[in-house]
């Protein structure tokens, strides 16, 4: 459809963004899209990431061709791609004009627990916040009103922060986004098995949970760096309480 709204979620990982596709994955106008990106970012950084060579079996690993399924022909008057912030190493962030972007942060102690549970060897650039406020900062030098949602604020409301979102980018709200059923679903990517045994549990969005006070201190330093990047993004959060 040419007139497809083409939704790109910029996440970093271990950021609910998962459970928010599977959110837009209920509404009957919207095809989902997991991490189209992916294969070409582990071609082009070396990367080792769990599941590395089937991801880049299934997924484009040349960056043209990886960016042309964001633009490819669609059946549904939506779109929604979960996309990682750091899977834009490489591209020129214009090439993403065409989307209705958002940027999807969490407070780095609870990324940063999580990540490197499944990733022992992550680095700041391995949260996707550098890359996520190189977005920002794209979006506002474009005169664009950035989208900028954060987790804790979704599970404190769901209701409230996917209302604003989609009011923001022109869709109705719609009740089916708040539940969905348990179990993998046929969209998620071939790393889903490493990766997304928590949200295959869920049926719906979780109660907030605050973030830890205290970290292990060998884990202090990489959360000492996310924090201001962290503090920038928040500024333009869509918070609960609007």
């Amino acid at each position: 459809m040419a007139d497809t709204l083409r939704v790109s979620m910029w996440s970093g990982p271990r950021n609910l963004s998962t459970a928010l596709m599977y959110s837009f994955r209920q509404r009957p106008d919207t095809t989902v899209v997991d991490e189209p990106l992916y294969g070409y970012y582990l071609a082009a950084t070396g990367t080792e990431h769990p599941l590395r060579n089937q991801t880049m079996e299934k997924l484009p690993i040349d960056r043209d061709a990886a960016i042309a399924t964001l633009y490819a022909p669609m059946t549904t008057p939506v779109v929604f791609f979960k996309n990682m912030a750091h899977h834009t190493e490489g591209i020129e962030l214009d090439r993403f004009c065409g989307l209705r972007n958002a940027i999807l942060t969490r407070d780095p102690r609870a990324v940063v627990l999580s990540l490197t549970a499944g990733f022992p060897g992550a680095e700041l650039r391995h949260t996707g916040l550098p890359q996520s406020v190189a977005l920002l900062d794209w979006m506002l030098a474009r005169g664009d009103e950035p989208v900028v949602l954060d987790a804790g604020e979704i599970l404190k409301d769901p209701r409230a922060v996917l209302t604003e979102w989609c009011r923001r980018i022109g869709l109705e709200f719609d009740e089916v986004m708040l539940s969905w059923p348990a179990g993998p679903k046929p969209e998620d990517g071939v790393w889903a098995s490493h990766w997304y045994g928590s949200v295959h549990r869920s049926t719906g969005f979780g109660p907030y949970e605050a973030p830890p006070v205290e970290m292990p201190a060998h884990l202090e330093p990489l959360v000492e760096q996310c924090l201001p990047l962290y503090a920038k993004l928040m500024e333009h959060a869509i918070t609960a309480g609007r």
